[in-house]
């Protein structure tokens, strides 16, 4: 895989089928730390999350390495998912993901971008802190 280079692209229906094993493979390295259970994300069912919201993938090349699905509201864009299959983490997708839904929070008028994540990923909230992010609720 092409650990430099990444696309991000609206999803389609097609992406189903690799998009949940991203998500499984990026959400597993969290299942022992979390007691052996499978977070939500790893649970989805892609084909209806794309047809329902929101969904971008990110592919490098020919290998689908990341996901992002937000939720508009009226006032404020949610991030319910964001995710980087663990061979491409650590080269900026995460980041690329996060600024990509910063923009398209920007493109409806939205100045607020609120994000869930589990307690137990602190590695992900160590990156939410270094990105600017403030936690407000615990």
């Amino acid at each position: 895989m092409n650990k430099k280079t990444w696309e991000i692209r609206q999803a389609k229906l097609s992406d189903a089928d690799s998009l949940a094993r991203c998500m499984y493979d990026a959400y597993s390295q969290f299942k022992e730390k979390l007691g052996g259970k499978d977070l939500p994300p790893m649970l989805v069912d892609y084909e209806e999350e794309i047809r329902s919201y929101p969904v971008w993938v990110a592919y490098a090349g020919e290998h689908l390495v990341g996901g992002l699905i937000l939720v508009f509201s009226e006032t404020y864009t949610t991030i319910a998912n964001v995710a980087v299959h663990p061979e491409f983490q650590g080269h900026g997708l995460g980041r690329g993901l996060i600024e990509f839904a910063q923009k398209q929070a920007e493109l409806r008028g939205h100045k607020e971008i609120r994000l869930v994540t589990h307690v137990g990923m602190s590695a992900n909230i160590t990156l939410y802190s270094y990105l600017g992010w403030k936690e407000y609720e615990r």
